[in-house]
């Protein structure tokens, strides 16, 4: 194996990737793209739900427990109901996610017992957000409660309104406030990564045969090994790049912290590029269609990292059976390890199970990518 061989190929490839300009786009603006798309498109934070109510009582109890609803940052009161009737038309209609049914004999239970009931109507047709209603509710009641029970024991309230339950106290770390954004936007930059490195580099191999220069290629005396650094270091030094691009994009746009290490994050990025360049080149020597190979490039990537890399979805939420799967798709190492570094601040020592696999599947692919391409017509 010859540098100079591999640097005459590399910069062939260079030369290449300036006249193409679907590789420039894939490489330049695919990034930016993917980033303001993904990064303002996906949030799993509700906040601001419109909902309606349905007070059948009127009380003063019942509107201090609707102006805490009102209050809260996660609820928009849009709209006063006079009947179940009219509730059922808000939420088939889409008016109100929730609506806030207030009995009767609200405030004489709360008198008797100490406690009462509020009902809570849902739309479950998109149940993850239900869900999260249904759990902001249940906290803005418990804190109505709260209020009320300090406010009878300083005015003497009967004993049953005095009575308190045990107070959570809650300390988050790493994510201090719950911003989903923080837990996405690192696995966007490993979804990029995949994508962009994966389609580019699946078109190397493909490209020269739809060209026609296959032929010139193989006649001259460079190794198969060769051919696949010259044509890999050019994407190499582009995902490196993009890996910059999407470093500094998530820390000073999107205000996502970063508090690990540049050099953890830069040396496992260079792990992950390895494999999904070698992943991209693979395809690319079986497929000799540039259209066939980023079809393919863009299933093997895409899918992937966006529904078994816990980019997204909670891998320890999947059944049995799909965690399993999850260990053979390589973004998942990736994932794992971004995160911890972004809001954790993990340093390599604390990432030794993620790396370990990545440097694994690096090494696998790189033999089998090495082995791909043969210097023959056939």
């Amino acid at each position: 194996m010859r540098w100079g061989r591999i640097r005459a190929i590399a910069v062939k490839e260079t030369i290449q990737i300036r006249r193409d300009t679907r590789s420039l786009i894939i490489a330049l603006f695919m990034p930016f793209m993917q980033m303001i798309l993904l990064g303002y498109g996906v949030s799993l934070d509700i906040k601001h739900l419109p909902v309606c109510v349905y007070d059948r009582e009127g009380s003063q109890n019942s509107q201090a427990l609707l102006k805490h609803f009102q209050a809260s940052e996660y609820f928009s009161i849009i709209a006063v109901l006079k009947n179940y009737r009219e509730a059922k038309a808000a939420l088939d209609s889409d008016r109100c996610r929730i609506v806030i049914a207030i009995p009767y004999d609200f405030s004489q239970k709360l008198s008797d017992s100490g406690g009462s009931t509020v009902q809570v109507l849902a739309d479950a047709s998109d149940d993850n957000t239900a869900n999260i209603a249904i759990g902001y509710a249940q906290s803005v009641v418990d804190g109505f409660a709260g209020n009320l029970a300090v406010a009878a024991q300083g005015f003497g309230g009967s004993p049953a309104m005095q009575n308190q339950g045990v107070d959570l106290e809650e300390r988050v770390w790493y994510n201090e406030d719950l911003d989903s954004r923080n837990y996405i936007i690192p696995g966007v930059v490993a979804l990029i990564m995949a994508l962009v490195g994966a389609l580019l580099t699946s078109l190397t191999i493909s490209r020269e045969w739809e060209r026609g220069t296959m032929e010139l290629l193989i006649s001259t005396p460079v190794q198969p090994s060769e051919v696949m650094l010259g044509k890999l270091l050019p994407y190499f030094a582009i995902g490196m790049l993009d890996a910059v691009f999407c470093l500094v994009f998530s820390v000073f746009w999107f205000h996502v912290p970063f508090r690990g290490s540049l050099f953890a994050l830069f040396f496992t990025t260079s792990l992950f590029l390895v494999v999904v360049l070698g992943v991209g080149f693979l395809i690319s020597a079986a497929i000799k269609s540039q259209v066939g190979a980023s079809q393919i490039a863009v299933l093997v990537t895409l899918l992937p990292t966006s529904l078994l890399s816990g980019y997204a979805f909670p891998i320890d939420q999947m059944p049995p059976l799909v965690q399993g799967v999850t260990y053979l798709v390589f973004a998942r190492y990736y994932v794992t390890i971004l995160k911890a570094l972004f809001l954790k601040g993990s340093g390599l020592a604390d990432l030794t199970r993620p790396v370990l696999a990545m440097g694994i599947y690096a090494l696998v692919v790189a033999f089998l990518a090495g082995r791909a391409f043969n210097k023959r017509l056939d």
